[in-house]
């Protein structure tokens, strides 16, 4: 782990299903943690750099082979730790990023039925010692989640996506909280924003408790 000025530096993740409502929090969790002293990078999956971005375009509007879309997702992700993610926490910065692997094994692994340890395996050559250290996975039910899209824009690839594949997308991110009891915080993303903003202050308020300068 490690330090600057003696506070800990922190990964945090946010992950949930297209029209979870995870994109309107990140804002308000940034500037929460800016206005307590914390130096922060903000920053997205896939995409985070140029490379990623112009890999993130492809993803989300060519279509491809099942493999193909895991293979390019997990190197965007090797050129966002590279270029962002490690060297931001090697200077003490947190970071916070709009989705990680959570997010591989819940699209790919499970809404598209990649074999989990394919999926494993690619986790193990990318980061082996990396994970974030607090992930918000905002949890909402489908009908909930599709209307939100529906309200909103123009759709991607991800997001025109059928019923069934939402459904085990969900679940394997759910299956993820479960394994991962120690990093994963679920939110109700049916709360309203007040209700959900004041439970992350609490959540973020105890890792800002744990992270605090020793001297």
């Amino acid at each position: 782990m490690t330090k600057k000025s003696g506070r800990a530096a922190r990964f945090i993740s946010f992950e949930g299903i297209d029209g979870a409502g995870k994109s309107t929090h990140i804002g308000f969790v940034a500037d929460f943690l800016q206005r307590r002293g914390i130096n922060l990078v903000t920053s997205r999956e896939p995409g985070g750099t140029v490379l990623g971005e112009k890999l993130r375009d492809l993803l989300l509007h060519e279509k491809m082979h099942l493999e193909t879309e895991a293979l390019l997702m997990f190197a965007s992700r090797r050129e966002h730790i590279a270029q962002v993610i490690a060297p931001a926490l090697a200077r003490g910065d947190w970071v916070i990023s709009d989705r990680f692997t959570d997010a591989s094994f819940a699209y790919q692994g499970g809404g598209r039925g990649l074999n989990l340890q394919k999926m494993e395996t690619l986790e193990q050559w990318v980061h082996p010692d990396l994970q974030p250290d607090l992930t918000f996975l905002f949890d909402v039910p489908l009908e909930v989640a599709r209307a939100r899209l529906n309200a909103t824009r123009a759709l991607d690839k991800f997001e025109q996506e059928h019923a069934d594949f939402f459904s085990a997308t969900r679940q394997e991110y759910l299956r993820r909280a479960a394994q991962f009891p120690q990093r994963f915080r679920v939110i109700d993303s049916t709360q309203t924003i007040a209700k959900t903003q004041a439970q992350l202050v609490k959540i973020l308020n105890e890792l800002l408790a744990v992270s605090a300068p020793l001297d």
